[in-house]
């Protein structure tokens, strides 16, 4: 490829700055959200949040802002939103808007700036500057051919990658704070995170109830309807979820900290953006890759409320453990996985090492298992997303004719929901989550989504029990003062 981007090369570097991290543990989050508090009101600004306490995928913060460049994606392709004055002189706008779709616009971009910067990656560290955002479920029309039965009535785009080369990462597990920047500019980049003043703020608030696109008789009788096609052998897996709609008044940000707090999920996030802002609770990762092309993904499939009461809690527990219904559904989004990663990891590579196993959040146990492979040489981290995007954990099997039934069965589009919160960093590596117990807040509407899996010997009621369980922790979080 003609580097285009010929004007100099920037090298960038890592440095530890531990002296400047509280002490205790404990004290760590009220750091982190405090210095995140003065540049979540700036637009692009990220949070890549590892809230669990003790989640074995919940090991960095990563925190971004001021990205080179960001790439939003049109209808049929991609544009860039923002770019810095020297990368803009290179023409990059009109190379990337003549690509064909947002990830193959992401993926020139990436090699464009691969290019511009040199990285030697931490050995530890998986985010070596590179390309942060989100991936909206919606982005799946630029993947397969879905029908648009319902209008596009969000402001928020269906995706959104920024190019960031500064970070500021805490390593939770080993106490330690990093400031990647260009060379010689470390104290600098710190500083600006530091130093920045506390923006003022409205109290977040709701200012209406929560109102559900669908009530108990409209699940019904989509449920039905899904029962129908189950019936009719469409699909054995259909995944049906239902929205929530509430108005608020007041700051975005301190709305994420209550979810945060309450939730304790792996793979929160927080995102600014023009207009609009994601707040994300996920405990799902969608796809991970480390510095060695190493693959995997954990989809949950299988979900029972928590209890106050240890023993209630543990039958519970058992319950989803020994469910023969809940593990079938498992194991059919474990073989969707294991063929979508068969499109761009290597032949005999791909291994489920743990089928069936649970894990507890603070609202409710889930059904996860995990499949690994090795990427194929001849493939990007964008070829993986896109062979394997949405997720089939949030569609059903066989995914395509699911999202077809889904956009004929849900009132709405999904927009962030059952998308991505991800980082492609220059280096290889990459992570992503499914964004279930997400939210997106746009023109004072706020929205929430929860839904399920359904099998033709689901139960509706107990199918819409569980959707309401999902958001024990969200909604009821959001309506106290």
């Amino acid at each position: 490829m003609t580097n285009v981007l010929n004007q100099r090369t920037e090298n960038l570097s890592w440095n530890a700055f531990d002296h400047i991290l509280p002490a205790a543990n404990a004290e760590l989050d009220v750091w982190l959200a405090d210095v995140m508090a003065r540049h979540q009101h700036k637009d692009y600004s990220l949070w890549l949040d590892s809230a669990a306490d003790e989640h074995v995928n919940s090991r960095f913060h990563i925190l971004l802002k001021q990205p080179r460049c960001f790439l939003q994606a049109t209808d049929c392709g991609a544009e860039l939103q923002v770019c810095d004055p020297e990368l803009a002189q290179q023409g990059l706008a009109s190379r990337l808007a003549s690509e064909p779709s947002f990830l193959a616009a992401a993926k020139h971009l990436n090699q464009l700036m691969q290019q511009r910067f040199n990285v030697t990656p931490h050995a530890e560290i998986p985010f070596n500057g590179g390309m942060a955002g989100y991936l909206s479920y919606d982005l799946g029309r630029q993947i397969e051919h879905l029908p648009a039965t319902n209008e596009t009535e969000y402001q928020t785009a269906i995706a959104g990658l920024g190019f960031y080369s500064e970070a500021l990462v805490v390593d939770k597990r080993h106490h330690r704070l990093w400031i990647l920047a260009p060379d010689n500019s470390h104290q600098q980049v710190l500083d600006s995170w530091l130093d920045a003043p506390l923006p003022e703020h409205k109290p977040f608030s709701l200012s209406s109830g929560w109102q559900s696109n669908m009530d108990r008789s409209g699940y019904e009788q989509r449920f039905n309807r899904v029962h129908d096609y189950l019936l009719a052998g469409d699909c054995y897996q259909i995944n049906l979820a239902q929205r929530f709609k509430a108005r608020y008044c007041g700051d975005e940000y301190q709305a994420y900290l209550r979810l945060r707090q309450q939730n304790g999920a792996p793979f929160s996030a927080f995102m600014r953006l023009p207009g609009s802002s994601i707040l994300s609770v996920s405990p799902e990762r969608f796809l991970s890759v480390d510095q060695q092309a190493r693959v995997e993904t954990k989809p949950i499939k299988g979900t029972r409320p928590r209890f106050s009461n240890a023993d209630a809690d543990q039958r519970s527990r058992d319950a989803l453990q020994n469910a023969e219904k809940d593990r079938a559904e498992n194991l059919m989004i474990v073989d969707l996985l294991r063929n979508d990663l068969s499109r761009s990891c290597l032949p005999g590579t791909i291994d489920v090492p743990h089928l069936f196993a649970i894990e507890s959040f603070p609202a409710v146990h889930h059904l996860v298992s995990t499949i690994q492979a090795q990427l194929d040489p001849q493939k990007s981290l964008f070829d993986l997303y896109q062979g394997a995007f949405p997720g089939g954990s949030i569609t059903g099997a066989p995914k395509v004719r699911a999202m077809q039934i889904i956009e004929e069965l849900e009132p709405n589009r999904r927009n962030i929901y059952c998308g991505s919160m991800l980082y492609l960093s220059l280096c290889g590596s990459s992570d992503s989550s499914i964004t279930i117990r997400t939210l997106l807040a746009e023109n004072n509407d706020l929205y929430c989504w929860a839904g399920g899996g359904l099998v033709v010997d689901s139960d509706s009621d107990a199918e819409y029990q569980e959707t309401l369980d999902k958001v024990a922790r969200i909604l009821p979080i959001l309506e106290s003062s």
